[in-house]
């Protein structure tokens, strides 16, 4: 009778530089290899480093950890990083994937107020993916609340499976402030989730980028889904660690969610003759 085996599939585990915030995208290389993550998420923010592609090169080489995705200057506090026209900036990120060695850029739907950026998204996505092997994987968001009162801020919107895109990430801390089924619109995007961050929370109003495990999303779902579907894309480690008291305690945050991350994608097979 056939033995049980652990199988890992081939999806690799990287540490979203945002998950160190306050702290430097020169710490979150250190902490990822230092912690045994595959590789890093590089959010291109108001951190000069995370803009400047030689600095980053060099910190991979230091580090002997590989750049795995690109997450392109999309907040609201980064809408001037590397330009103040969203197309240059998503041209840039691109140019940054290519140079880094890295297989995706992140990038959210526009702001609705946006116009024109939001009335040529979908078609310029298109465009921008056949010039490249790099995947624009497309990001779900969430509405905006305060008190009783949501604002719909994304256009064409929030939901990014309601159009036509190639590529698709899926965050798990915005389907929980979305309020959204989350296992429902794995479903709707199939085949093209190429990319994945990993965080949970609890249906707040504010995207809380829980540890995997803590709120009420189905983190290991997912994961064990991954594991049985040939799932290669990357699976990304976004969380918030801003209220850590000391760097031991974020660092334990990390570890946890590298820990619970391993093994959900760890997947028990009867595999014949082993």
């Amino acid at each position: 009778m056939a033995e049980p085996v652990v199988r890992i599939p081939d999806a690799k585990v990287a540490l979203s530089t945002a998950s160190v915030y306050p702290e430097s995208t020169a710490t979150a290389f250190e902490i990822a290899a230092r912690l045994g993550y595959d590789g890093v998420e590089v959010m291109v923010w108001n951190d000069p480093i995370s803009q400047d592609i030689e600095a980053l090169r060099r910190l991979s080489d230091h580090h002997e950890i590989p750049i795995l995705a690109v997450h392109a200057p999309c907040l609201l506090i980064t809408q001037r990083v590397w330009s103040s026209d969203p197309w240059v900036r998503l041209q840039r990120a691109r140019s940054a994937a290519e140079r880094l060695g890295a297989s995706t850029v992140v990038v959210h739907p526009p702001f609705r107020w946006q116009r024109q950026y939001a009335r040529d998204f979908v078609s310029g996505i298109w465009r921008m993916a056949d010039e490249t092997d790099i995947r624009f994987a497309v990001e779900n968001m969430y509405p905006w609340r305060y008190r009783d009162r949501e604002m719909l801020a994304y256009a064409p919107g929030w939901d990014p499976t309601d159009e036509d895109y190639r590529h698709f990430t899926i965050d798990l801390s915005h389907t929980a402030t979305a309020r959204t089924d989350t296992l429902a619109m794995i479903g709707r995007m199939g085949e093209r989730l190429g990319h994945v961050h990993l965080a949970d929370g609890k249906g707040s109003a504010k995207d809380e980028h829980l540890v995997p495990g803590r709120g009420d999303q189905p983190c290991a779902e997912l994961l064990e889904g991954l594991a049985g579907s040939g799932f290669d894309g990357h699976v990304v480690i976004e969380v918030n660690t801003r209220r850590a008291m000391s760097n031991a305690e974020r660092e334990a945050d990390l570890a946890e969610a590298l820990a619970f991350t391993r093994l959900h994608l760890a997947s028990a097979l009867r595999v014949p003759g082993q």
